[in-house]
């Protein structure tokens, strides 16, 4: 079986068929999918996902390009809404803070007042999951360097750069501190040489695989969505790039992200 260790399956894109692609995804062979939040808005939808499917887990957390429509009591609403799932019945669902990170790619959130907003929100987020001893899912575009400064700073349990696009010896640092690599459609482009070098050269026990759903499509979805089901369909990428058995890059990934994210092992 397979882990999609970041699945934006509340997304707008996908209508009212989120439940219907999660069974899909099931069928397809996806035992679990992570699904992370990305403004305080869309903190009920992901619960409610993985109340209704019981594939799905979440994550909760304020991610860099939604900083803009945040201020500083979201982050307290934030703390106060993990403390009250981990105190619920419904606590095992809760599986990390996330989406967090910063965002230097788009070109208003590098500028002032944006880019010192959204590094004070990561650095809040990480002081949440260190408070509550969660891991977290980052989002590293284009700032492994910064993001690792505070990961260093704010020690917290691990977490998964999502959409890993770095160097090796970036690579090598978040691996120090505990985390492991997002690996998901970007690497079933053969002209995607850096990605596929790091997939194909890196330690196994440092990948794990996602879909980023429904962003990030795999080669071969010319015109539409990614979806969970097409998880099986990249982690035989990565066995073609590892030359590695299919069935073994499956458990490895598995055991991966259960290991990153061992709440997982309490769904």
């Amino acid at each position: 079986m397979w882990i999609d260790t970041h699945c934006h399956l509340d997304a707008s894109e996908f209508g009212g068929t989120s439940l219907q692609l999660a069974q899909q995804a099931v069928a397809a062979g996806v035992s679990q999918i992570v699904v992370p939040a990305v403004h305080l808005n869309l903190f009920n939808q992901v619960q409610q996902l993985a109340q209704q499917h019981e594939a799905c887990v979440y994550a909760l957390g304020i991610h860099p390009m939604y900083v803009p429509t945040s201020d500083e009591g979201h982050l307290q609403i934030l703390r106060q809404r993990i403390e009250q799932v981990l105190s619920s019945e419904h606590a095992h669902q809760l599986v990390a803070v996330g989406e967090i990170g910063l965002d230097y790619f788009v070109p208003a959130l590098t500028q002032s007042p944006l880019l010192e907003k959204q590094e004070f929100f990561y650095t809040e987020q990480l002081k949440i999951a260190r408070d509550f001893d969660l891991p977290v899912l980052l989002h590293v575009r284009r700032s492994q360097d910064k993001v690792l400064k505070q990961l260093r700073r704010i020690r917290v349990r691990g977490g998964i750069a999502h959409a890993f696009n770095g160097s090796v010896q970036q690579a090598g640092h978040f691996l120090d501190l505990g985390c492991k690599l997002g690996f998901g459609g970007a690497m079933t482009f053969p002209r995607a040489l850096q990605i596929r070098r790091l997939a194909a050269e890196l330690p196994l026990d440092a990948l794990v695989l996602e879909t980023d759903a429904p962003d990030i499509p795999p080669s071969w979805i010319r015109d539409g969505y990614n979806r969970p089901d097409q998880i099986p369909a990249i982690g035989s990428v990565l066995a073609a790039l590892r030359a590695m058995d299919v069935a073994d890059i499956a458990a490895a990934s598995s055991h991966n992200a259960r290991e990153v994210l061992p709440r997982l092992l309490l769904n």
